[in-house]
């Protein structure tokens, strides 16, 4: 299941372990595409948390990584950003991504 994250529980909430975030925005078509993808990998890979943060209604998350165009997914490892992938990316380009990070 894709986690909802917002700005007062983003830290907390991807502090540990490998997390897959997606800045993403309702009106953003392209984000509207990466959406379904997610909920597959959410599905596949258990070992992954994969969240979700609307740009919209929070600002300081995108703001601590310079979020400037969306869809913007960003890996984090343990808390660390540890890769940015910008743009719509298929299921088998994140599984590859998430992977090396393992």
């Amino acid at each position: 299941m894709v986690k909802n994250l917002n700005d007062n529980n983003f830290n907390a909430e991807t502090s540990e372990g490998l997390v897959l975030v997606d800045f993403w925005a309702p009106w953003c078509g392209p984000c509207r595409m990466q959406g379904p993808i997610l909920d597959e990998l959410a599905e596949e890979m258990t070992d992954v948390t994969i969240a979700k943060v609307n740009v919209d209604e929070n600002q300081a998350a995108p703001a601590l990584f310079g979020v400037q165009s969306i869809p913007t997914l960003i890996v984090k490892k343990d808390g660390e950003a540890v890769e940015t992938l910008i743009g719509v990316h298929r299921k088998e380009q994140l599984i590859e991504i998430l992977n090396k990070h393992k």
